[in-house]
């Protein structure tokens, strides 16, 4: 395991941010770390890369203790704050290899920063001030300094805050790439990018730990009805209650012709529906199948 977080509380004062919370992210993972404003997720990410200090419990990062080889650790690992601190006076090529530097990276860097530059996008803008930069290119120069020294781990902290769609798919992608050999932690509110590309999910509300497993399991620690079903007729009116149909349990009027449908027991009420449909004289336009996403996950476990 690249990260092993056991037992973590974190206190600010008398308010305690994170309570007891127990972890590991394997290696060539990408997890998605998710949670409200205020969950502790920042704190955590901090933590681990030894910015500041755990109140207790113990944290390892590639087997080395956070609290005794912190030097060590940050070369280890590359990080993205929320915040994303950089020069703005600087010109991104000159910031990029004061980065560099500070990493002592060998010589001549000139190619490891080409390289870093045309990975994240940044080949028009490298000759500009990191102030005049929109806030998507800012990012991008964030990213950038926090791959640049090849870390065996990263930490990325809203990696996608401020991009037009066609560059979070960029970054996401570039993310994605990262995650075949690095260990990625992603923190973010987008939960549709969790789901096109974390492995994994940690979901904490009030620092404390609601749930751990893989994308694929995550939606089991939810109660909701065996069979959620949409579905759209040519008009608005029906005589007949959807209830009346064999296994719904309810029936939930959307806008316009639009019903949600929700049913018990494992049989298929797609065929009760549409013979529904012909006893009053209506026609069914459109029926999904409503599957569970992360977004339903995410707010029933931080009552949201």
């Amino acid at each position: 395991m690249s990260i092993v977080v056991e037992g973590v509380t974190k206190f600010y004062g008398e308010q305690k941010a994170l309570d007891n919370v127990t972890f590991t992210v394997e290696t060539g993972k990408i997890t998605g770390f998710l949670g409200p404003n205020g969950a502790g997720k920042s704190t955590m990410m901090k933590i681990i890369t030894g910015f500041i200090p755990a109140s207790s419990g113990k944290l390892s990062v590639n087997g080395l203790d956070v609290g005794e080889a912190g030097l060590e650790i940050k070369r280890q690992i590359g990080y993205l704050p929320e915040n994303n601190p950089l020069y703005p006076e600087m010109y991104v090529r000159e910031y990029l290899g004061f980065v560099a530097e500070i990493y002592k990276l060998p010589s001549p860097r000139k190619k490891i920063i080409d390289n870093i530059i045309e990975m994240t996008g940044l080949t028009a803008e490298q000759k500009k001030r990191i102030g005049s930069l929109s806030k998507g290119y800012r990012q991008r120069v964030g990213l950038a300094q926090a791959l640049i020294h090849n870390p065996t781990v990263l930490i990325l902290d809203e990696a996608t805050t401020g991009l037009d769609p066609n560059q979070i798919i960029e970054i996401r992608n570039l993310i994605k790439e990262a995650g075949k050999e690095k260990t990625v932690m992603l923190s973010t509110h987008i939960m549709q990018e969790v789901e096109a590309i974390c492995d994994r999910v940690i979901i904490i509300d009030k620092g404390i730990k609601m749930a751990d497993d893989e994308i694929g399991k995550i939606y089991s620690v939810i109660k909701r009805p065996k069979q959620s079903v949409m579905i759209e007729f040519d008009r608005e009116e029906i005589a007949e209650p959807l209830t009346a149909v064999s296994y719904i349990s309810s029936a939930i009027h959307l806008k316009g012709n639009s019903w949600m449908v929700e049913a018990e027991g494992s049989e298929d009420i797609r065929p009760l529906l549409f013979a529904y449909a012909v006893r009053n004289k209506l026609t069914v336009l459109s029926m999904q199948n409503q599957e569970s996403n992360l977004e339903e996950v995410f707010r029933q476990l931080t009552n949201g």
